[in-house]
């Protein structure tokens, strides 16, 4: 019978650290997006008040 090291821990470990840096690229983008999308939103809600 062949040995299989088993690679658990170092695979969440792995898929903890994708979700990190997703996480921080999200929040860049959030950050960087976050002013324009609001400024849509304004602009919306005062166009369909003056109609």
């Amino acid at each position: 019978m062949v040995f299989l090291p088993q690679e658990e821990g170092q695979g969440l470990v792995e898929y903890a650290l994708i979700l990190i840096m997703v996480a921080i690229v999200v929040i860049a983008i959030l950050m960087l997006l976050g002013p324009i999308v609001g400024n849509v939103f304004s602009n919306l809600v005062s166009f369909l008040q003056t109609v």
